[in-house]
């Protein structure tokens, strides 16, 4: 499947598009999508087992909203923000911060936010945030995609001997069904307010 856009994403519908005002325009919606993300990474809403955590959400939804090189370009000024020592990971702290804790745990899903970004903006540049089942899909996609290095990172850190999928992914299918679902709504249904149909 090529993945050559051929519909605008969100970002491209609204605003200027060329020349210096594109250019302002790009960096303003980069610095506001690190500070969505930033946020959205420390919201936890309570939900059995485990509280979800709108980090993934902001993940997808930004590389979606954005495309593949702007999201790009969002999602590694947001690590190099948290590299710089910042606290702006869901699990991050005062005492446990920057590449110390981006090597942690965690590492592996920090890189799956940098895929699913890309594959989330290029298959919305295909039009596939205009549709919930696609989006839904995209979704689904860019879970894979951040839980795949994520599980793998976990096993060689610790061992392949140790419950991973019971840490890293079983408690928290339940919050990203749902957080799809938001997805899967909220993206069509901003098309539709932009005025933009698909085509």
């Amino acid at each position: 499947m090529t993945l050559a856009a051929t519909h605008g994403v969100l970002a491209d519908a609204f605003g200027p598009r060329n020349g210096a005002a594109l250019r302002i325009k790009q960096v303003i919606l980069v610095m506001l999508g690190i500070a969505v993300l930033a946020i959205a990474a420390k919201v936890k809403v309570p939900m059995w087992p485990v509280p979800i955590t709108m980090g993934t959400f902001g993940v997808l939804a930004i590389g979606a909203a954005y495309g593949a090189r702007l999201g790009l370009v969002t999602i590694l000024g947001y690590l190099l923000v948290g590299a710089l020592g910042f606290d702006v990971f869901a699990g991050s702290t005062a005492e446990k911060f920057g590449l110390t804790y981006m090597m942690g745990g965690t590492g592996g899903y920090l890189v799956g936010y940098v895929l699913a970004t890309i594959a989330l903006g290029a298959l919305a540049a295909r039009g596939w945030d205009r549709s919930a089942g696609k989006m839904a899909l995209a979704m689904l996609l860019g879970n894979v995609l951040i839980y795949v290095p994520g599980l793998l990172w976990l096993g060689q850190l610790y061992g392949w001997d140790q419950p991973i999928l019971q840490w890293g992914l079983t408690p928290f299918v339940v919050g990203d069904a749902i957080k799809l679902c938001m997805a899967a709504l909220l993206l069509p249904a901003l098309w539709k307010l932009v005025g933009n149909a698909r085509t």
